[in-house]
């Protein structure tokens, strides 16, 4: 096994290792998000268990054996999607299962339920909706600063001894955060995290400057979300879909900074162009130059099938210079912004992911 600039990677190209002892997984993870009831959280644009599950068995004929959903989508009915699928389509051992799980509410803070049990609770959530009885990366969804972070990782601590979770992993989160996760991990004897899942693109690049420094020097995998900023990299302006228009949150992550990202997308287009590929494949080809195994959402078989070919195209060093070159500074945005804000500010981001009201 060796060090390279996207993670841990044994003797296959087409896999890697998440962070120093986790498992092989395909260079593109299959985000569920996009799987469940419409009628049970944030997103009307969901899809459902038929669906899913024809998504699912796309991403596994394409190599994919890297599955990430949350307890908080859709009121855990994508869990309950994806674990059908997988049930039937594939053996548990031969794929990856990710979860996550959203901070402490303020009703059970209230009602003086900790950290340590708050975690384990919802893992035993998140395995009952996927019908399973461990997962393989259990991931803190966001950084929870209502919650002491050793009652955090005593949960994770005990859920891995338990044997219900294999490795952890942690998103929406600052270098600085996950550095001091990662120590108090070493004190408290607990393996450290296998990767962080944060907001990462070619139209949003800020955790480069600190993130993946530590993750290169620290052995964490980096397993970005957005990879695509919800579809705007892999189609040409003005082009449309039914997420598109109706996923508020991505309007709020990506309109404010359109005019700045758009010679990006032109420059994505035209590589495309000269390829003969998707502008998909382009982009998440350039991503996995800097990331272990970019989260892509799909909603339909074709795109998880076009997001695996990324693997097989290589970009030059001429090529990837020159789709960086216009990026400039981002304002963070979504949940990384929110954490910075008043606590009221952050909760009403969690119970909107949770689809609380």
């Amino acid at each position: 096994m060796y060090l390279t600039a996207y993670g841990w990677a044994g003797e296959s190209t087409e896999y890697v290792r998440l962070g120093r002892r986790g498992p092989e997984v395909s260079r593109i993870c299959l985000g569920c998000m996009g799987f469940g009831d419409p009628s049970a959280g944030q997103h009307s644009w969901t899809i459902g268990r038929e669906e899913s599950r024809e998504v699912v068995r796309s991403a596994l004929d394409a190599g994919v054996n890297f599955f990430d959903t949350a307890v908080g989508y859709q009121g855990g009915t994508s869990e309950e999607y994806l674990g059908a699928a997988l049930r039937e389509l594939a053996d548990r051992d031969d794929v990856v299962v990710a979860t996550k799980f959203l901070p402490r509410t303020r009703d059970e803070i209230e009602s003086g339920i900790g950290g340590k049990e708050h975690v384990l609770n919802s893992l035993d959530a998140s395995l009952r909706h996927l019908g399973m009885d461990h997962v393989d990366l259990l991931i803190c969804h966001m950084w929870d600063y209502g919650t002491p972070l050793e009652d955090i990782m005593a949960g994770l601590g005990e859920a891995m001894e338990s044997g219900r979770v294999s490795h952890i992993g942690i998103s929406n989160v600052f270098a600085w955060q996950l550095c001091e996760a990662n120590h108090l991990a070493d004190e408290m004897g607990i393996e450290r995290f296998s990767s962080v899942q944060n907001h990462h693109s070619l139209v949003f690049r800020e955790d480069e400057r600190e993130m993946r420094p530590y993750c290169l020097h620290a052995g964490v995998s980096l397993t970005p979300y957005s990879p695509l900023a919800s579809g705007r990299l892999c189609r040409p302006p003005g082009a449309s879909t039914r997420r598109f228009e109706q996923d508020s949150y991505a309007h709020l992550k990506y309109d404010s900074a359109e005019a700045q990202d758009a010679e990006i997308v032109r420059r994505v287009a035209e590589t495309a162009e000269a390829y003969s590929v998707s502008m998909t494949q382009v982009a998440l080809s350039w991503l996995l130059t800097k990331a272990s195994s970019p989260v892509v959402g799909a909603t339909r078989p074709e795109q998880i099938a076009d997001a695996a070919g990324a693997a097989d195209l290589r970009l030059t060093d001429e090529e990837v210079a020159w789709l960086e070159e216009p990026y400039t500074p981002h304002r963070l945005v979504g949940v990384m912004a929110q954490n910075t804000a008043d606590a009221a500010g952050r909760e009403q981001v969690w119970n909107s992911i949770a689809g609380r009201r």
